[in-house]
């Protein structure tokens, strides 16, 4: 069991027989009253996000999770395919699942798979990616006075607002939390 106040961000617990994960975690003291946890989660199987208040006396079931280290083979229709690289094993896993992990994933990447009851919840993916310009408009010269931006879509399908400065076949540092742009990589 845990805490209420042990809910910090990433923790994986049970509420209402549901695996739910932190994704923003803020604790509150009111005065002389008692001390509240405010947690924005998201339910690990049907992906809405939820905000959910606990007394800070309050004990909760931690979600007991496991990892399988897999690789990411491709899509097909309605499923993602992975693979054990020690016993060739493979795993399809619907796209609805990990709909918001997907798209920062190449094939053949070996990435940390997050299980609860032999479910796949998700994929733990890194908090910022690498990825490459496949199209964006080029930039006007003399429009540096000011943070101008432009459209861009990059390797993976996705659409983002990136500096003037940015061109076709760049690498883009991306924040997959967010989908924003972070910076330009040197190579």
């Amino acid at each position: 069991m845990l805490s209420a106040s042990d809910l910090r961000n990433g923790t994986a617990f049970l509420h209402d027989g549901k695996p739910h994960k932190v994704l923003k975690y803020t604790f509150i003291k009111m005065g002389r009253g008692g001390a509240t946890v405010r947690v924005l989660a998201r339910d690990l199987i049907s992906g809405s996000v939820v905000e959910k208040t606990f007394s800070s006396s309050v004990k909760v079931e931690e979600a007991k999770t496991t990892k399988r280290t897999l690789q990411y083979l491709y899509q097909d229709g309605a499923n993602a395919v992975f693979m054990d690289p020690s016993t060739y094993e493979q795993l399809e896993v619907q796209k609805e699942v990990l709909e918001n992990e997907l798209p920062y994933i190449k094939e053949g990447e070996i990435v940390t798979v997050v299980l609860w009851e032999d479910k796949v919840l998700g994929v733990d993916i890194p908090p910022k990616v690498i990825l490459k310009v496949a199209e964006t408009d080029p930039g006007v010269r003399g429009n540096s006075a000011s943070n101008m931006y432009k459209s861009a879509v990059l390797e993976n399908g996705i659409s983002v607002r990136v500096p003037l400065f940015v061109e076709k076949g760049d690498r883009v540092r991306v924040d997959t939390r967010t989908g924003e742009y972070v910076e330009r990589v040197k190579e």
